[in-house]
């Protein structure tokens, strides 16, 4: 992919949004500096709101919630090879448990997480500000890019085509 697209304030936060709702799962990722991948998980987001913050439910008293209090720098991976869309992220994890803000973000899929449902005793959100994100897009699909793979191993000219770009926020 050689063509690089910089995304800008408003257009970054609808490039993240439309990024999230398209992947939704990452793997969420704490405690930074073992850098060990102990510390890795996969969580769905809920939202990414007008700000550009994304949104995550979280049980209180889990080993992420306790590893943010500690060191609130978290890294996000989405992946959706499928599509060739791929994002990194790098934020900052505040921890609430704002009832209003619970109920906004409330779905029913949540309760599979949360059996008491939206009153749930041990329920929190992580809210991610994004201080930096970069995103790789490949045109087309799957089997097209893989074609173009095999015919550019030929041709000895890349024909996979995309773009990427830093997300400004």
């Amino acid at each position: 992919m050689s063509d690089h697209a910089n995304e800008y304030t408003v257009e970054g936060i609808d490039k993240l949004k439309s990024l999230v709702k398209e992947i939704n799962t990452c793997l969420f990722c704490t405690n930074l500096k073992t850098n060990d991948g102990a510390t890795t998980r996969p969580m769905g987001a809920v939202k990414v709101c007008d700000e550009g913050n994304i949104w995550f439910f979280s049980e209180k008293d889990s080993d992420k919630n306790k590893e943010i209090e500690q060191d609130s720098n978290v890294q996000l991976f989405f992946a959706h090879p499928g599509k060739g869309s791929y994002m990194v992220v790098n934020g900052e994890a505040i921890i609430t448990t704002d009832r209003d803000k619970i109920e906004e973000l409330w779905t029913p899929v949540v309760n599979i997480w949360f059996k008491e449902g939206k009153n749930d005793p041990n329920i929190s959100l992580i809210k991610v500000k994004p201080t930096s994100a970069y995103f790789w897009d490949t045109d087309g699909n799957q089997m097209i890019n893989f074609l173009k793979m095999a015919a550019s191993v030929v041709t000895g000219t890349n024909l996979v085509s995309g773009n990427a770009g830093e997300i400004k926020l």
